[in-house]
Protein backbone atom coordinates (compact mmCIF):
# COMPACT_ATOMS: atom_id res chain seq x y z
CA UNK A 1 0.00 0.00 0.00
CA UNK A 2 1.40 3.25 -0.99
CA UNK A 3 2.42 5.86 2.10
CA UNK A 4 0.18 8.66 2.34
CA UNK A 5 0.40 12.29 3.70
CA UNK A 6 -1.52 14.81 4.46
CA UNK A 7 0.57 17.29 2.36
CA UNK A 8 3.17 16.45 -0.15
CA UNK A 9 5.31 19.04 -1.79
CA UNK A 10 6.76 19.05 -5.16
CA UNK A 11 9.92 20.45 -5.60
CA UNK A 12 12.31 22.38 -2.69
CA UNK A 13 13.30 25.58 -4.08
CA UNK A 14 12.64 28.38 -1.34
CA UNK A 15 9.02 28.09 -2.26
CA UNK A 16 8.45 24.47 -1.77
CA UNK A 17 10.72 24.03 1.11
CA UNK A 18 9.57 26.71 3.13
CA UNK A 19 5.98 25.57 2.16
CA UNK A 20 7.21 21.80 3.44
CA UNK A 21 8.21 23.38 7.01
CA UNK A 22 5.07 25.75 7.45
CA UNK A 23 3.19 22.29 6.62
CA UNK A 24 4.74 20.49 9.36
CA UNK A 25 4.94 23.10 11.98
CA UNK A 26 0.67 23.35 11.57
CA UNK A 27 0.90 19.38 12.77
CA UNK A 28 0.70 17.67 9.63
CA UNK A 29 2.70 14.70 8.07
CA UNK A 30 4.76 16.06 5.32
CA UNK A 31 6.95 14.71 2.05
CA UNK A 32 9.06 16.27 -0.47
CA UNK A 33 10.06 15.86 -3.96
CA UNK A 34 13.13 16.66 -5.26
CA UNK A 35 15.64 15.23 -7.66
CA UNK A 36 17.89 18.12 -7.88
CA UNK A 37 21.64 16.61 -8.13
CA UNK A 38 24.81 19.10 -7.68
CA UNK A 39 27.68 19.36 -9.97
CA UNK A 40 29.68 16.26 -7.60
CA UNK A 41 26.29 14.06 -8.78
CA UNK A 42 24.64 14.15 -5.19
CA UNK A 43 21.11 14.85 -4.45
CA UNK A 44 20.61 18.50 -2.66
CA UNK A 45 17.78 20.34 -1.56
CA UNK A 46 16.94 23.92 -2.29
CA UNK A 47 16.41 23.71 -5.99
CA UNK A 48 17.62 26.65 -8.56
CA UNK A 49 17.93 29.68 -5.86
CA UNK A 50 20.21 27.48 -3.47
CA UNK A 51 22.00 25.50 -6.06
CA UNK A 52 23.11 27.81 -9.11
CA UNK A 53 20.73 31.24 -8.52
CA UNK A 54 20.36 33.42 -5.81
CA UNK A 55 22.69 32.53 -3.06
CA UNK A 56 25.80 31.57 -5.45
CA UNK A 57 25.01 34.62 -7.40
CA UNK A 58 25.18 36.61 -4.54
CA UNK A 59 28.35 35.42 -3.14
CA UNK A 60 30.25 35.84 -6.29
CA UNK A 61 28.83 39.37 -6.60
CA UNK A 62 30.22 40.17 -2.41
CA UNK A 63 33.59 38.47 -3.87
CA UNK A 64 33.97 40.84 -6.90
CA UNK A 65 33.02 43.63 -4.86
CA UNK A 66 35.79 43.21 -2.78
CA UNK A 67 38.32 42.78 -5.53
CA UNK A 68 36.98 45.59 -6.96
CA UNK A 69 36.90 47.93 -3.60
CA UNK A 70 40.68 46.68 -3.30
CA UNK A 71 41.42 47.91 -6.73
CA UNK A 72 39.73 50.92 -6.96
CA UNK A 73 38.39 52.47 -3.94
CA UNK A 74 40.75 51.87 -0.69
CA UNK A 75 42.85 55.08 -2.11
CA UNK A 76 40.26 57.43 -0.52
CA UNK A 77 40.53 56.02 2.74
CA UNK A 78 44.38 56.21 2.94
CA UNK A 79 44.73 52.47 2.55
CA UNK A 80 47.51 51.55 -0.39
CA UNK A 81 47.15 48.57 -1.80
CA UNK A 82 49.33 46.80 -3.93
CA UNK A 83 49.12 43.82 -6.68
CA UNK A 84 46.29 42.98 -5.85
CA UNK A 85 45.48 39.37 -8.13
CA UNK A 86 42.26 37.14 -8.06
CA UNK A 87 42.31 33.51 -7.60
CA UNK A 88 38.86 32.54 -9.32
CA UNK A 89 39.01 28.98 -8.49
CA UNK A 90 38.91 29.57 -4.99
CA UNK A 91 36.58 32.46 -5.50
CA UNK A 92 33.88 29.43 -7.16
CA UNK A 93 35.29 27.31 -4.49
CA UNK A 94 33.81 29.67 -1.50
CA UNK A 95 30.86 29.81 -3.36
CA UNK A 96 30.06 26.40 -3.30
CA UNK A 97 30.82 26.26 -0.11
CA UNK A 98 28.27 28.24 0.82
CA UNK A 99 26.10 26.59 -1.05
CA UNK A 100 26.83 23.22 0.48
CA UNK A 101 26.10 25.07 4.02
CA UNK A 102 22.75 26.48 2.67
CA UNK A 103 21.62 22.99 1.34
CA UNK A 104 22.72 21.19 4.09
CA UNK A 105 20.61 22.93 6.52
CA UNK A 106 17.46 22.54 4.80
CA UNK A 107 18.26 18.93 4.93
CA UNK A 108 18.71 19.84 8.90
CA UNK A 109 15.46 21.98 8.60
CA UNK A 110 13.57 18.57 7.22
CA UNK A 111 14.67 16.19 10.14
CA UNK A 112 13.90 18.85 12.75
CA UNK A 113 10.28 18.87 11.50
CA UNK A 114 9.54 15.39 10.63
CA UNK A 115 9.55 16.14 6.93
CA UNK A 116 10.26 13.11 4.46
CA UNK A 117 12.54 13.51 1.68
CA UNK A 118 11.13 11.48 -1.61
CA UNK A 119 14.49 11.16 -3.54
CA UNK A 120 13.79 11.78 -7.16
CA UNK A 121 11.26 12.94 -10.36
CA UNK A 122 8.01 13.65 -8.51
CA UNK A 123 4.68 13.66 -11.26
CA UNK A 124 0.86 13.49 -10.40
CA UNK A 125 -0.31 9.64 -11.37
CA UNK A 126 -4.31 10.35 -10.69
CA UNK A 127 -6.36 11.02 -7.73
CA UNK A 128 -8.81 8.63 -6.11
CA UNK A 129 -10.68 8.45 -2.62
CA UNK A 130 -9.85 11.80 -2.10
CA UNK A 131 -6.35 11.35 -2.41
CA UNK A 132 -3.94 12.23 -5.04
CA UNK A 133 -1.71 9.85 -6.44
CA UNK A 134 2.42 11.49 -6.35
CA UNK A 135 4.90 8.73 -8.80
CA UNK A 136 8.54 9.29 -7.81
CA UNK A 137 11.38 7.88 -10.23
CA UNK A 138 14.00 7.69 -7.93
CA UNK A 139 18.20 6.21 -9.34
CA UNK A 140 16.76 2.82 -8.78
CA UNK A 141 12.97 2.48 -8.28
CA UNK A 142 10.20 4.00 -8.44
CA UNK A 143 7.53 4.61 -5.73
CA UNK A 144 4.01 6.25 -5.50
CA UNK A 145 2.77 8.09 -2.28
CA UNK A 146 -0.54 9.54 -1.53
CA UNK A 147 -1.87 12.93 -0.15
CA UNK A 148 -5.02 14.61 0.56
CA UNK A 149 -3.24 17.68 -0.49
CA UNK A 150 -0.53 18.27 -3.14
CA UNK A 151 1.65 21.62 -3.33
CA UNK A 152 3.44 21.94 -6.92
CA UNK A 153 6.71 24.27 -6.42
CA UNK A 154 8.97 22.91 -9.30
CA UNK A 155 10.00 26.18 -9.91
CA UNK A 156 11.69 27.51 -13.54
CA UNK A 157 14.85 27.16 -15.82
CA UNK A 158 16.62 29.77 -18.05
CA UNK A 159 14.65 30.71 -21.37
CA UNK A 160 17.04 29.73 -24.48
CA UNK A 161 16.73 31.40 -27.74
CA UNK A 162 16.34 29.60 -30.86
CA UNK A 163 19.55 29.07 -32.74
CA UNK A 164 22.00 29.89 -29.96
CA UNK A 165 23.16 26.46 -27.96
CA UNK A 166 23.81 26.93 -24.78
CA UNK A 167 26.85 24.26 -23.58
CA UNK A 168 27.90 26.15 -20.28
CA UNK A 169 31.52 26.37 -21.80
CA UNK A 170 31.39 28.78 -24.61
CA UNK A 171 27.87 29.82 -24.20
CA UNK A 172 26.20 29.68 -21.04
CA UNK A 173 22.98 30.36 -19.27
CA UNK A 174 23.44 31.54 -15.54
CA UNK A 175 24.51 28.22 -14.33
CA UNK A 176 27.24 27.78 -16.45
CA UNK A 177 28.19 31.82 -15.72
CA UNK A 178 28.75 31.28 -12.34
CA UNK A 179 31.24 28.49 -12.80
CA UNK A 180 34.02 30.13 -14.71
CA UNK A 181 37.49 28.91 -14.06
CA UNK A 182 38.75 32.08 -15.26
CA UNK A 183 38.14 35.72 -15.98
CA UNK A 184 36.79 35.58 -19.56
CA UNK A 185 38.99 39.03 -21.43
CA UNK A 186 36.11 39.81 -23.36
CA UNK A 187 32.35 38.61 -22.17
CA UNK A 188 29.11 39.23 -24.17
CA UNK A 189 25.40 39.30 -22.38
CA UNK A 190 22.27 38.91 -24.16
CA UNK A 191 19.87 40.86 -22.17
CA UNK A 192 19.83 43.16 -19.47
CA UNK A 193 17.47 42.17 -17.32
CA UNK A 194 18.14 41.00 -13.16
CA UNK A 195 20.44 38.11 -14.10
CA UNK A 196 22.54 39.44 -17.12
CA UNK A 197 23.31 42.45 -15.03
CA UNK A 198 24.17 40.89 -11.93
CA UNK A 199 26.59 38.38 -13.92
CA UNK A 200 27.63 41.27 -15.71
CA UNK A 201 28.75 43.42 -12.74
CA UNK A 202 30.31 40.09 -11.27
CA UNK A 203 32.96 39.86 -14.19
CA UNK A 204 33.69 43.23 -15.30
CA UNK A 205 34.63 44.09 -11.71
CA UNK A 206 36.77 40.90 -11.72
CA UNK A 207 38.25 42.84 -15.25
CA UNK A 208 35.76 41.30 -18.17
CA UNK A 209 35.33 43.75 -21.02
CA UNK A 210 31.12 43.39 -20.69
CA UNK A 211 29.07 44.41 -23.33
CA UNK A 212 25.04 43.52 -23.03
CA UNK A 213 23.00 43.36 -25.98
CA UNK A 214 19.53 44.04 -25.38
CA UNK A 215 16.02 43.38 -27.24
CA UNK A 216 13.99 45.88 -26.06
CA UNK A 217 14.41 49.93 -26.73
CA UNK A 218 14.52 50.92 -23.06
CA UNK A 219 16.55 50.13 -20.16
CA UNK A 220 15.22 48.78 -17.11
CA UNK A 221 11.44 49.34 -18.28
CA UNK A 222 10.32 47.55 -15.38
CA UNK A 223 11.78 50.03 -13.04
CA UNK A 224 10.80 53.37 -12.37
CA UNK A 225 12.09 55.77 -15.40
CA UNK A 226 14.57 57.99 -12.75
CA UNK A 227 15.48 54.52 -11.48
CA UNK A 228 16.45 53.54 -15.02
CA UNK A 229 18.11 56.99 -15.83
CA UNK A 230 20.33 56.67 -12.63
CA UNK A 231 21.58 53.11 -13.46
CA UNK A 232 22.19 53.87 -16.96
CA UNK A 233 24.32 56.40 -16.13
CA UNK A 234 26.13 54.26 -13.34
CA UNK A 235 26.60 51.08 -14.68
CA UNK A 236 27.80 52.79 -18.33
CA UNK A 237 30.09 54.78 -15.77
CA UNK A 238 31.29 51.51 -14.25
CA UNK A 239 32.37 50.37 -17.43
CA UNK A 240 29.63 48.09 -18.50
CA UNK A 241 28.81 48.88 -22.62
CA UNK A 242 24.50 48.36 -23.01
CA UNK A 243 23.37 48.10 -26.26
CA UNK A 244 19.30 48.47 -26.40
CA UNK A 245 17.20 47.75 -29.38
CA UNK A 246 19.72 44.79 -30.75
CA UNK A 247 18.28 42.01 -32.83
CA UNK A 248 20.68 39.10 -32.71
CA UNK A 249 20.99 37.68 -36.13
CA UNK A 250 23.56 34.80 -35.90
CA UNK A 251 25.85 33.24 -33.19
CA UNK A 252 28.95 31.62 -33.91
CA UNK A 253 30.52 29.38 -31.78
CA UNK A 254 34.41 28.58 -32.23
CA UNK A 255 37.48 27.30 -30.74
CA UNK A 256 38.95 31.05 -30.16
CA UNK A 257 35.57 32.00 -28.99
CA UNK A 258 31.88 33.24 -29.80
CA UNK A 259 31.32 35.84 -32.76
CA UNK A 260 27.58 37.77 -32.46
CA UNK A 261 26.48 39.31 -35.75
CA UNK A 262 23.28 41.66 -35.07
CA UNK A 263 21.50 44.67 -35.91
CA UNK A 264 21.97 47.79 -33.78
CA UNK A 265 18.98 50.02 -33.08
CA UNK A 266 19.83 52.26 -36.03
CA UNK A 267 19.81 49.30 -38.47
CA UNK A 268 23.91 49.08 -38.71
CA UNK A 269 24.82 45.81 -39.00
CA UNK A 270 27.48 44.96 -36.35
CA UNK A 271 29.78 42.31 -35.10
CA UNK A 272 30.94 41.70 -31.73
CA UNK A 273 33.72 38.78 -31.07
CA UNK A 274 33.75 37.47 -27.22
CA UNK A 275 35.75 35.12 -25.09
CA UNK A 276 32.43 33.64 -23.68
CA UNK A 277 28.71 34.42 -23.84
CA UNK A 278 25.79 34.84 -21.30
CA UNK A 279 22.44 34.19 -22.61
CA UNK A 280 20.16 35.81 -20.33
CA UNK A 281 16.90 36.04 -21.22
CA UNK A 282 14.03 35.56 -18.75
CA UNK A 283 12.92 32.54 -17.10
CA UNK A 284 10.52 29.32 -18.20
CA UNK A 285 8.20 27.73 -15.28
CA UNK A 286 9.61 24.26 -14.80
CA UNK A 287 5.67 22.30 -15.56
CA UNK A 288 6.86 19.47 -18.06
CA UNK A 289 6.16 16.05 -16.78
CA UNK A 290 4.47 16.88 -14.32
CA UNK A 291 1.44 14.04 -15.16
CA UNK A 292 -1.33 17.10 -15.35
CA UNK A 293 -3.16 15.36 -17.38
CA UNK A 294 -3.91 12.36 -15.09
CA UNK A 295 -5.79 14.71 -12.63
CA UNK A 296 -7.60 16.64 -15.81
CA UNK A 297 -5.31 19.40 -15.29
CA UNK A 298 -3.37 21.51 -17.93
CA UNK A 299 -1.24 24.22 -18.30
CA UNK A 300 -1.68 27.92 -20.17
CA UNK A 301 -0.32 29.22 -23.04
CA UNK A 302 2.71 30.64 -21.47
CA UNK A 303 3.24 27.14 -19.33
CA UNK A 304 1.78 28.25 -16.49
CA UNK A 305 -0.49 26.79 -14.05
CA UNK A 306 -3.40 28.89 -13.62
CA UNK A 307 -4.37 29.46 -9.86
CA UNK A 308 -6.62 31.99 -8.24
CA UNK A 309 -5.02 34.73 -5.24
CA UNK A 310 -4.50 32.26 -3.04
CA UNK A 311 -2.87 29.80 -4.97
CA UNK A 312 -5.58 27.05 -5.70
CA UNK A 313 -6.02 25.13 -8.60
CA UNK A 314 -9.32 24.22 -10.65
CA UNK A 315 -9.22 21.16 -8.41
CA UNK A 316 -9.64 21.10 -4.43
CA UNK A 317 -6.61 20.28 -2.55
CA UNK A 318 -4.28 20.96 -5.43
CA UNK A 319 -2.25 23.93 -5.39
CA UNK A 320 0.72 25.26 -7.33
CA UNK A 321 2.94 28.01 -5.71
CA UNK A 322 6.19 30.40 -6.79
CA UNK A 323 7.27 30.65 -10.80
CA UNK A 324 5.17 27.79 -11.92
CA UNK A 325 1.96 30.65 -11.45
CA UNK A 326 1.46 33.93 -12.30
CA UNK A 327 3.65 37.25 -10.38
CA UNK A 328 6.59 37.82 -10.11
CA UNK A 329 9.80 35.19 -10.16
CA UNK A 330 11.04 36.02 -6.77
CA UNK A 331 11.94 33.58 -4.26
CA UNK A 332 10.30 35.57 -1.13
CA UNK A 333 7.22 36.22 -3.57
CA UNK A 334 7.30 31.67 -3.66
CA UNK A 335 8.38 31.72 0.08
CA UNK A 336 4.96 33.98 1.27
CA UNK A 337 2.85 31.48 -0.97
CA UNK A 338 4.40 28.27 0.22
CA UNK A 339 2.95 29.94 3.91
CA UNK A 340 -0.03 31.02 2.58
CA UNK A 341 -1.08 27.68 1.58
CA UNK A 342 0.01 25.47 4.45
CA UNK A 343 -2.43 27.96 6.25
CA UNK A 344 -4.88 27.64 3.92
CA UNK A 345 -4.65 23.96 4.33
CA UNK A 346 -4.82 24.12 7.91
CA UNK A 347 -7.98 26.40 8.09
CA UNK A 348 -6.23 29.78 8.25
CA UNK A 349 -7.41 32.73 6.62
CA UNK A 350 -3.97 33.81 5.28
CA UNK A 351 -3.56 36.82 2.49
CA UNK A 352 -0.53 38.12 0.08
CA UNK A 353 -1.13 41.64 -1.27
CA UNK A 354 1.25 41.20 -4.54
CA UNK A 355 1.68 44.62 -4.59
CA UNK A 356 3.79 44.65 -1.68
CA UNK A 357 6.17 42.54 -2.61
CA UNK A 358 9.45 44.11 -3.18
CA UNK A 359 11.83 43.82 -6.11
CA UNK A 360 15.63 43.69 -6.18
CA UNK A 361 18.93 43.61 -8.59
CA UNK A 362 22.17 43.39 -6.57
CA UNK A 363 23.78 45.17 -8.95
CA UNK A 364 26.48 47.99 -7.28
CA UNK A 365 25.01 50.08 -5.90
CA UNK A 366 21.58 47.83 -5.90
CA UNK A 367 18.28 48.70 -6.46
CA UNK A 368 14.84 48.01 -4.91
CA UNK A 369 11.47 48.71 -5.21
CA UNK A 370 8.08 48.34 -3.83
CA UNK A 371 4.32 48.93 -5.19
CA UNK A 372 3.89 51.60 -8.15
CA UNK A 373 6.03 52.96 -10.52
CA UNK A 374 5.87 56.72 -11.76
CA UNK A 375 5.11 55.80 -15.03
CA UNK A 376 2.08 53.30 -13.82
CA UNK A 377 0.33 55.77 -11.87
CA UNK A 378 0.15 58.17 -14.85
CA UNK A 379 -1.14 55.32 -16.70
CA UNK A 380 -3.54 54.75 -14.11
CA UNK A 381 -4.59 58.71 -14.37
CA UNK A 382 -4.15 58.62 -10.34
CA UNK A 383 -2.96 61.79 -8.89
CA UNK A 384 -0.23 61.12 -6.87
CA UNK A 385 2.77 63.26 -5.52
CA UNK A 386 6.57 62.76 -5.56
CA UNK A 387 9.49 63.37 -3.15
CA UNK A 388 13.32 62.27 -3.92
CA UNK A 389 16.33 62.28 -1.42
CA UNK A 390 20.10 61.74 -2.58
CA UNK A 391 22.40 59.67 -0.64
CA UNK A 392 24.78 62.29 -2.03
CA UNK A 393 24.40 64.63 1.28
CA UNK A 394 23.85 61.79 3.47
CA UNK A 395 26.75 61.31 6.12
CA UNK A 396 26.81 57.71 6.64
CA UNK A 397 26.52 57.00 2.81
CA UNK A 398 30.03 59.92 2.63
CA UNK A 399 31.71 58.06 5.06
CA UNK A 400 31.41 54.83 3.48
CA UNK A 401 32.14 55.68 -0.05
CA UNK A 402 28.60 55.07 -1.48
CA UNK A 403 26.88 57.80 -2.31
CA UNK A 404 25.57 56.63 -5.32
CA UNK A 405 21.50 56.98 -5.77
CA UNK A 406 18.32 58.15 -4.20
CA UNK A 407 15.25 57.20 -2.50
CA UNK A 408 12.09 58.05 -4.44
CA UNK A 409 8.41 57.91 -2.53
CA UNK A 410 5.14 58.33 -4.59
CA UNK A 411 1.96 58.93 -2.41
CA UNK A 412 -1.45 59.38 -3.34
CA UNK A 413 -2.03 63.64 -3.95
CA UNK A 414 -5.27 63.59 -0.96
CA UNK A 415 -4.32 60.67 1.15
CA UNK A 416 -1.27 60.75 1.04
CA UNK A 417 -0.77 56.95 1.33
CA UNK A 418 2.29 55.26 0.14
CA UNK A 419 2.21 53.94 -3.34
CA UNK A 420 5.71 53.20 -4.24
CA UNK A 421 8.81 53.50 -3.27
CA UNK A 422 12.05 53.30 -5.02
CA UNK A 423 15.54 52.99 -3.83
CA UNK A 424 19.13 52.78 -5.51
CA UNK A 425 21.72 52.32 -2.47
CA UNK A 426 24.81 49.90 -1.70
CA UNK A 427 21.75 48.50 0.94
CA UNK A 428 18.98 49.07 -1.13
CA UNK A 429 17.97 45.42 -0.16
CA UNK A 430 17.65 46.41 3.28
CA UNK A 431 16.06 49.46 3.30
CA UNK A 432 13.05 48.32 0.94
CA UNK A 433 11.55 46.55 3.75
CA UNK A 434 11.17 49.69 5.32
CA UNK A 435 8.86 50.52 2.11
CA UNK A 436 7.27 47.36 2.45
CA UNK A 437 6.04 47.09 6.07
CA UNK A 438 4.63 50.92 5.62
CA UNK A 439 2.56 49.78 2.74
CA UNK A 440 1.38 46.20 3.86
CA UNK A 441 0.07 48.65 7.08
CA UNK A 442 -1.35 51.66 4.41
CA UNK A 443 0.91 54.10 5.91
CA UNK A 444 1.59 57.46 4.49
CA UNK A 445 4.46 59.49 3.69
CA UNK A 446 3.68 61.53 6.77
CA UNK A 447 4.01 58.21 8.86
CA UNK A 448 7.64 57.35 7.59
CA UNK A 449 8.72 61.19 8.07
CA UNK A 450 7.51 61.00 11.61
CA UNK A 451 9.60 58.25 12.32
CA UNK A 452 12.95 58.41 14.18
CA UNK A 453 15.70 57.52 12.18
CA UNK A 454 19.09 56.62 13.67
CA UNK A 455 21.80 58.94 12.78
CA UNK A 456 23.98 58.60 10.96
CA UNK A 457 22.51 55.75 8.56
CA UNK A 458 21.77 54.84 4.99
CA UNK A 459 17.73 54.96 6.49
CA UNK A 460 17.63 58.60 6.78
CA UNK A 461 17.22 58.87 3.04
CA UNK A 462 13.97 57.22 3.84
CA UNK A 463 12.86 59.84 5.82
CA UNK A 464 13.67 62.66 3.84
CA UNK A 465 12.24 60.86 0.63
CA UNK A 466 9.00 60.99 2.71
CA UNK A 467 9.64 64.34 4.17
CA UNK A 468 10.03 65.63 0.45
CA UNK A 469 6.95 64.20 -0.61
CA UNK A 470 5.83 67.61 1.35
CA UNK A 471 8.88 69.71 0.06
CA UNK A 472 9.70 69.24 3.94
CA UNK A 473 12.85 67.83 3.33
CA UNK A 474 15.53 69.10 6.19
CA UNK A 475 18.91 68.33 4.86
CA UNK A 476 18.74 70.02 1.46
Amino acid sequence: MAERYDVIVIGSGPAGYISAIRAAQLGFKVACVEKWRNPKGELALGGTCLNVGCIPSKALLASSEQYDNARHHLDVHGISVQDVKVDVAKMVARKDSIVTKMTKGIEFLFRKNKITWLKGHGKLAGAADGFYRVEVAGETETQVSEAKNVIIATGSKARHLSGIPVDNELICDNEGALAFASVPKRLGVIGAGVIGLELGSVWRRLGSEVTVLEALPTFLAAADDAVAKECWKIFTKQGLKIELGVKIDKVDPGKQGVKLSFTDAKGVEQLLEVDRLIVSVGRVPNTENLGLETVGLAVNERGFIDVDDQCRTKLPGLFAIGDVVRGPMLAHKGEDEGVMVAELIAGQKPHIDYNCIPWVIYTSPEIAWVGKTEQQLKTEGRAYKTGQFPFAVNGRALGTGESDGFVKVLADASTDEVLGVHVIASSASDLISEAAVAMEFRASAEDIARICHPHPSMSEVMREAALAVDKRALNM
